[in-house]
């Protein structure tokens, strides 16, 4: 009986530990780089970097999961007055500041990319067209359902449409939904919450991960 007993505890600490390591690996944790931490001098960073962090909000899990990637909310850095802000997409589209937009992210962890060749194109006449796009865009609500749309924009197709309309860059690669993983049952329930029984998986988006994983940015050092 003691020897049966042993071996029933030994088969549950097993289970348990398996259990453990399988939920370790449900949430992608590394991107190959160490996140910046929020004491690091600011100083290098300049208008048109693109800035990311994974974000605390409720859907930030669900889009983690279905990108493989530790970011869930990016933005784009802006030099003003000598004061550092972030361009973002939340429940409307502002101008934060830098500190409070670290500060909303989970252990002020972020990252920050910058396009190659950026002295060559991003010219004094490029960061107006940036500015002023960013401004058409300010206000604008933000969109739940991550519609390609004109009226309501989400974070990361901020980053691509400011870019693409302002100088004719195209960050990161455009997936239709189906293309993601939706298999997990927090990617599911998300979708569901959303969509109902009409997902529409054909539909265009552009992810926090499509634009991190862009050829045409490079890492700050």
């Amino acid at each position: 009986m003691k020897k049966g007993w042993k071996y029933f505890c030994l088969g549950i600490v097993l289970l348990l530990n398996c259990g453990y390591m399988h939920a370790g690996r449900d949430l992608p944790s590394s991107t190959g780089r160490r996140p910046y931490i929020s004491n690091i001098s600011w100083e290098q960073f300049q208008s048109g970097d693109i800035i990311f962090q994974t974000s605390l909000s409720g859907q930030s899990k669900a889009i983690m999961l279905a990108t493989e990637s530790p970011y869930s909310h990016c933005g784009i850095i802006w030099r003003e007055n000598n004061e550092l802000y972030v361009w973002e997409a939340v429940q409307s589209v502002k101008k934060t500041p830098f500190k409070e937009w670290i500060a909303q992210g989970k252990n002020k962890a972020f990252q920050v990319k910058r396009l190659r060749n950026a002295d060559a194109l991003l010219p004094q006449a490029a960061f107006a067209k940036l500015n002023e796009e960013l401004k058409q865009h300010e206000g604008k609500p933000y969109d739940t359902a991550f519609e390609w749309s004109v009226e309501k924009v989400y974070c990361s197709e901020l980053v691509y449409k400011v870019y693409e309309r302002a100088i004719g860059l195209k960050i990161g690669k455009l997936q239709k939904m189906k293309e993601l993983n939706l298999g997990n049952s927090t990617v599911q329930s998300q979708l569901k919450k959303r969509y109902g029984s009409r997902i529409p998986f054909d539909m265009l988006v552009i992810t926090p991960a499509a634009i991190y994983q862009s050829e045409l940015l490079m890492d700050i050092e």
